[in-house]
């Protein structure tokens, strides 16, 4: 796709993209995106499976309609869904169908042109790149001394970045009109929640395909500015740390990032941000993990959204047979370790007692008990039942993925 499009550049600027976007191989390749990632219906409530029936026809018409000028997304159906561990709701945008293929289309073109140029401290939404990378670098700059974090969190970010602003930054280095009416309609894409319908004024559009490209074209600046200045950030999206070998350095940067942020129309949250000491009690939080004193297990947000997902799979009026139950809590749980592999061995001891109460509480019930399975019910079914069973170990799975580092070391 670069390839392509250096055929449309000129003094750093890109022009010529829009032909791109309505390509019929790129509205495919985008299509099958959409189609890998699932997904409800919009506002139209045309399914995935609705569209693909006549999927030539509709390519057809949209490539059409880019090409014309007359594209015009639709509105953003608004849902709200649990919090995990939590009473409150999120709310959740769902563009159509069609929005969704074009804006994966667009993002096959744009994302190319910035991401060359983005800096090396953001790992968020960016090919070969993910949240164990900035782990890992958050862990090296510990190692190295950086003990004094900036903690910094901006407050309600994906939904107060100035429009206008925003749209400066992309003519940066997109040039082509079309491109750009095409971001503002998106930017200005009306959200439905029932029967209230509005045009936010500000922020990225909810649920849209292209909102984390916009959101780190935003932030750039301040990675660059970061590292020209000498000072280590690792950005994730809008969740960010910068490390820095003393308190002194560490309000240092605070007041540069406030100032910038003030600059660019964002606002730090004055009660999250903060400047921490990592070798002390309360440490930081950052990416599900809690780093303190050379340490790092899940954070209790983490841990709480863990406990609400195996509460829902393990209640005592489940109808379905103990191996079912299992089979099913395994998947969470691999997912699980895999991301939390390398917190501190105490993890994961208390869990997997937890799991087995919630497992015992089952199978009293189903044998005329009430309540938590306790007392006797270890002797009933000892943790060698659950074994026996198949259930997945975080125990016995970090001891095998530790002596796994250990082969490989020597």
């Amino acid at each position: 796709m670069l390839t392509a499009l250096e055929q449309g550049v000129r003094g750093n600027k890109w022009y010529s993209l829009m032909d791109k976007v309505y390509a019929l191989p790129n509205l495919l390749a985008a299509f099958k995106e959409v189609k890998a990632n699932g997904g409800a219906a919009g506002v139209d409530r045309q399914t995935i499976e609705m569209y693909e029936k006549h999927l030539e026809e509709n390519l057809g018409r949209v490539a059409e309609a880019l090409k014309s000028g007359r594209y015009q997304p639709r509105a953003i159906r608004r849902v709200w869904i649990p919090k995990p561990g939590s009473k409150e709701k999120r709310p959740l945008g769902i563009p159509t169908v069609e929005d969704r293929v074009v804006q994966a289309a667009l993002l096959h073109v744009m994302a190319p042109i910035f991401e060359r140029d983005f800096s090396e401290q953001s790992y968020g939404f960016r090919p070969n790149r993910g949240c164990k990378d900035a782990l890992r670098r958050v862990e090296e700059l510990l190692e190295r001394g950086h003990i004094w974090v900036v903690d910094a969190d901006l407050k309600r970010y994906f939904d107060t970045i100035p429009h206008g602003w925003m749209i400066k930054r992309v003519e940066e280095k997109v040039a082509d009109g079309r491109v750009i009416e095409m971001l503002q309609k998106y930017l200005k894409q009306d959200v439905m929640d029932g029967m209230e319908s509005w045009a936010p004024e500000e922020g990225t559009p909810q649920g849209a395909i292209v909102s984390p490209l916009l959101s780190n074209i935003y932030l750039d600046p301040l990675d660059h500015k970061m590292a020209q200045e000498g000072y280590q950030i690792v950005r994730y999206a809008d969740d960010f740390v910068i490390l820095c070998h003393s308190e002194t350095e560490a309000k240092e940067v605070l007041e540069r990032v406030r100032a910038w942020t003030v600059q660019a129309g964002l606002t730090l949250h004055p009660e999250k941000t903060r400047i921490v000491n990592a070798e002390q009690r309360g440490g930081f939080d950052f990416l599900g993990y809690h780093f303190e004193r050379g340490m790092k297990w899940p954070r209790k947000k983490s841990l709480d959204k863990f406990r609400e997902t195996i509460r829902v799979k393990t209640k005592r009026n489940n109808g379905h047979s103990l191996q079912v139950i299992i089979d099913d809590i395994n998947g969470m749980l691999r997912g699980w370790f895999e991301y939390f592999k390398h917190s501190h061995v105490t993890t994961y001891g208390n869990l997997d007692g937890w799991i087995r109460m919630r497992l015992r509480s089952i199978l009293r019930q189903r044998h005329g008990g009430k309540g938590r399975g306790r007392g006797l019910d270890h002797q009933r079914w000892p943790n060698s039942f659950f074994c026996e069973q198949g259930l997945f170990s975080l125990v016995t799975a970090h001891a095998k993925a530790c002596r796994s580092c250990l082969q490989v070391n020597h």
